[in-house]
């Protein structure tokens, strides 16, 4: 009788697999390793698990690495002239005939500045850029979803990203042509806004496929580090160059983020099923156990109630072994082991906008992240601004002090995953975070510039407690409300599902930077800011307190959540 070998049970193989739909990066890998080491063995699964992880890991910094330079570059676009050191070349159309006799200093009081951005409604100018950026990435982002759930995700993010660094390029290049029209660069921003949607789609719903439920808050706290590590590698960056050539601030990330997109291209794999890592009939059985037993008290559900939730008990163990029972008289000794290893999946079709609108809980995240988003992407990009107007810190000094807010946003995106998975209350866990910072702008606004070891700490604190919530609802709560059980096992939702809670709370991300630079005084600033970060709160309250209510019948009548 001869052998069958199941290639995708996630066991030590070798790497030299040949995959036909497979990235020309990993057949070449593949091709090597059969050549130069036969007999190297590695767990496939874990293999490509850990390389998903890592790539769109990499893809997302350089989105996020991409949108930053632009709130350093602010800086030197429009500043206080009176405080910079004349350039040696300078020469004044008043100087006398005595080429010894020494240049007055200018009149003009915005000689430094970069025009249009010379003008009294700067900070108009300044935020129109942020608006063209943000309100394209919003619009578009709603359609980005249905895109991705249509198309190859390889391919859409590797298009995303070299075209995200062109126009990132060519905001640079205007500095290079002595461009000065306000058009070209709104239109660029808007043109970058409209092709960074292609980024968070398309990670989420690869990663998501790749990895269970298990852990996925602590998983995606993680893994959304990205956001923040990206945002400090954008600053460094531009921060290196702003004082010298601002230019360069916008060539080099958009340079490495279009090195990167091409890095997706060859080494991408989008979906277990292309390198025979898919899951086994068995493990889909196991997770169906799981489920049946602990669905009723799963954080997503949208109604719970202790008249039902008792009877549900024993209804759920007869359930479980109901569904055992189909499992084993399904399979038996005539069933052929190829046919059901590797059954093809049933024919999906891709869900649209007004079915993920139902799933219970997309509008109450999605409103959430609509007013934690505006905060978080007001000091994304009027940070380093406000930094230096409200203290006696330069450019760079400012810029630098600035990332001290996404590092905490890394710690708080953790933490937030970390409780989430402990306690099962996802919206619980955004809300208290969200309690504490309400205040704590209050605070850093009007502390934070009493010396720079406060100012630090305070961003710090800040930085956690305004993230957290932010990331943990675009990643644990999207991946998990996309894989929702109303959905009867749908896969094609995720996309969809992320793309609406990101899109809304993209319309908040323009809106809050707009404001910022119309509102006068950056007292207005902050209160608007802690109005937007209540409100958020409040958002969520509805879905906390029945989170709140199944934990109490659980530990009524002891039973465990999965």
């Amino acid at each position: 009788m001869q052998r069958t070998r199941i290639p995708s049970t996630g066991r030590q193989q070798k790497m030299s697999s040949t995959y036909p739909m497979a990235p020309i990066g990993v057949r070449v890998i593949s091709y090597l390793s059969a050549k130069l080491c036969p007999r190297f063995q590695v767990n496939r699964v874990l293999w490509f698990k850990c390389s998903v992880l890592g790539l769109t890991y990499l893809a997302y910094t350089c989105y996020h690495m991409t949108r930053k330079p632009i709130s350093v570059v602010k800086s030197v676009l429009h500043r206080n002239c009176s405080s910079v050191t004349l350039p040696p070349e300078f020469v004044t159309p008043a100087g006398g005939s005595d080429p010894t006799a020494p240049s007055p200093l200018p009149t003009d009081g915005t000689w430094c500045d970069y025009a249009p951005f010379d003008q009294p409604d700067f900070n108009s100018l300044l935020g129109a850029l942020d608006s063209a950026f943000l309100f394209s990435y919003a619009i578009a982002m709603f359609f980005a979803g249905f895109i991705a759930e249509r198309v190859s995700l390889r391919y859409f993010l590797a298009l995303g990203m070299a075209f995200s660094g062109v126009f990132c390029y060519l905001f640079g290049m205007a500095k290079v042509y002595d461009i000065h029209a306000l058009w070209y660069f709104i239109a660029v921003q808007a043109l970058a806004g409209m092709f960074q949607t292609t980024g968070w789609p398309g990670v989420v719903t690869i990663v998501g496929r790749w990895f269970g439920k298990s852990k996925r808050g602590l998983i995606f706290g993680i893994w959304n580090s990205h956001t923040s590590i990206g945002n400090v590698l954008g600053t460094l960056i531009a921060a290196h160059y702003v004082e010298r050539d601002w230019s360069m601030s916008f060539v080099v990330p958009g340079f490495l983020m279009g090195v990167c997109g091409f890095v997706m291209f060859l080494f991408l794999v989008e979906r277990p099923e292309i390198v025979d890592c898919q899951e086994k009939v068995a493990d889909y059985a196991h997770q169906q156990r799981g489920s049946a037993g602990g669905s009723n008290q799963r954080r997503m559900d949208d109604s719970v109630s202790e008249e039902d939730f008792a009877p549900n008990i024993e209804q759920d163990n007869a359930s479980t072994r109901s569904l055992r029972g189909s499992y084993y008289s399904e399979i038996n000794e005539r069933t052929p082991i190829i046919g059901s290893i590797n059954r093809a999946p049933p024919h999906q079709d891709a869900i649209g906008f007004f079915g993920a609108l139902r799933i219970p809980g997309v509008v109450e995240f999605s409103l959430s992240l609509f007013f934690s988003k505006l905060v978080s992407y007001t000091f994304l990009f009027w940070l380093p601004f406000y930094i230096q107007h409200s203290t006696s810190m330069g450019a760079k000094l400012s810029a630098d002090v600035s990332t001290v807010f996404d590092i905490g946003g890394i710690v708080g995106a953790i933490a937030a995953g970390m409780l989430s998975d402990a306690s099962a209350m996802p919206a619980t866990t955004c809300t208290g975070m969200l309690a504490i910072a309400a205040p704590l702008l209050l605070i850093y606004r009007y502390w934070g510039s009493v010396s720079l070891s406060v100012n630090i700490l305070l961003l710090f604190i800040v930085g956690v407690t305004v993230n957290g919530p932010y990331a943990l609802i675009t990643t644990s709560v999207s991946a998990e409300l996309g894989q929702h059980s109303s959905l009867n096992g749908n896969s094609k939702a995720l996309a969809t599902v992320t793309a609406i809670i990101d899109g809304t709370g993209s319309i908040g991300a323009a809106i809050g930077p707009l404001l910022a630079g119309m509102l006068s005084g950056w007292s207005n600033v902050f209160y608007m800011l802690v109005t937007s970060n209540v409100l958020a709160l409040v958002m969520l309250l509805r879905i906390s307190s029945k989170e709140c209510s199944r934990r109490n019948i659980n530990r009524r009548y002891n039973v465990r959540i999965e």
